[in-house]
């Protein structure tokens, strides 16, 4: 699979954003809450690249640090939920009927349930845990990879190709590696990509009704509730989230798009 210019695009732009967050990690000569009450709202300068919040804090810090969860967070959540998916998806369709049917279940008292409810749910139960986000968004997004795979990997499975490497001995690893994966890969990489903007829109929207992420740690979404009442006294400090957030899910979007 070869990515189209788009896709270069979208992937520049992501790998830029990650290279701003981890410098800013470790050459930032301010810590995410450190303070500086002389210097409030300051617009950027050259001591606060960014400009600092209304607790004197260091915008550039505080961006950098953000984005880097951001990153994490979809990353994991799409590497969990595309193998868990992917496994079950096969696993469903090779496994028998029974199985199959079990599998069906499951996912349709998930499909059931709004995922963003779940995810609700699972945040209020421990406010500010990283782990029960991730463990949330991935429990939300494993479906729907089951439902792609599966659905690919019933015609597969009934391909003469495949029909023929069973009959001559080859065991389920190397027809999944010979057949099944070629055929799914294209359909997994495209809702990895749209898995993880969609982790990154999660976490922001819990940001913005104070039940993800907690201060003084820095998250987009509650970055820019914090941010919200100084958009008319200071307009760039509210900006730089948003932007930030849009050209994420945007760069994820391009990511996304048909491979050749």
């Amino acid at each position: 699979m070869k990515m189209n210019k788009s896709q270069w695009v979208g992937l520049f732009i992501l790998l830029a954003l990650l290279a701003f967050s981890l410098l800013g990690i470790v050459f930032s000569p301010y810590s995410i809450s450190q303070q500086d009450l002389n210097a409030i709202m300051e617009p950027p300068s050259a001591a606060h690249w960014l400009g600092t919040d209304h607790f004197g804090r260091s915008m550039m810090t505080r961006m950098a640090h953000a984005i880097g969860l951001s990153f994490a967070l979809s990353v994991l959540c799409v590497l969990t939920s595309s193998l868990v998916g992917t496994a079950f998806g096969v696993w469903a369709v090779w496994g028998g009927k029974k199985i199959d049917h079990a599998m069906g279940v499951v996912v349709n008292i998930l499909l059931a349930l709004p995922g963003l409810v779940v995810v609700l749910l699972f945040a209020a139960i421990a406010p500010g845990s990283f782990l029960v986000l991730y463990l949330a968004i991935s429990l939300v997004q494993w479906v729907e990879y089951f439902r792609v795979v599966r659905a690919v990997t019933q015609g597969v499975i009934q391909s003469p190709a495949r029909q023929s490497s069973q009959m001559m001995g080859f065991g389920r690893w190397y027809q999944f590696k010979r057949h099944i994966w070629p055929a799914i890969s294209p359909s997994v990489f495209t809702l990895a990509a749209f898995g993880g903007a969609n982790a990154i829109l999660t976490m922001a929207s819990l940001g913005f009704v104070y039940v993800g992420i907690q201060p003084p740690l820095a998250e987009l979404g509650l970055m820019t509730v914090e941010l919200f009442p100084y958009y008319s006294e200071a307009p760039w400090l509210l900006a730089q989230p948003l932007v930030v957030v849009a050209l994420m899910v945007f760069s994820f979007h391009l990511l996304a798009g048909k491979r050749t």
